[in-house]
């Protein structure tokens, strides 16, 4: 139990750096559909993009994917386009992570899936095939 006793919070880069070890352990042939993604990883999202999602709170959005997928035209950049995005919001990770049972790795591969899987059309079954694959 003493261990527990001088633990902190996560911090955004603990956070960030479980992003990234989960974005290397899903299967290479899902990475190379969000070839060249950026992963950021938040305290919250912005007003704008709460609004934007229909947020009742800032703890209403776990993660979000800004950009094109392949389904959209995605799989060459146009000149100005941003790249391929996926934001974490740490706060609500975490309160969702308190109140559920399973791992912050297991969540934030969850999470990180999901944002991207969405984007690109896949299934719920897909993604959970990719998931596992990763844990």
């Amino acid at each position: 139990m003493t261990e527990w006793a001088n633990l902190q919070a996560p911090t955004l880069d603990d956070l960030e750096i479980l992003a990234r070890d989960a974005y290397a352990r899903l299967p290479e042939e899902f990475r190379r559909l969000c070839e060249g993604v950026v992963i950021r990883v938040e305290d919250f999202p912005d007003d704008e993009t709460q609004r934007e999602m229909g947020c009742e709170t800032p703890f209403d959005l776990l993660g979000l994917f800004r950009g094109l997928g392949l389904a959209q035209g995605g799989a060459m950049m146009q000149t100005g386009q941003f790249p391929n995005m996926v934001w974490l919001y740490r706060r609500p990770i975490l309160d969702y992570w308190a109140e559920h049972e399973e791992s912050l790795g297991t969540l934030v591969t969850h999470v990180l899936v999901h944002e991207i899987g969405h984007h690109f059309g896949l299934s719920d079954d897909d993604m959970e095939a990719i998931e596992a694959a990763a844990l």
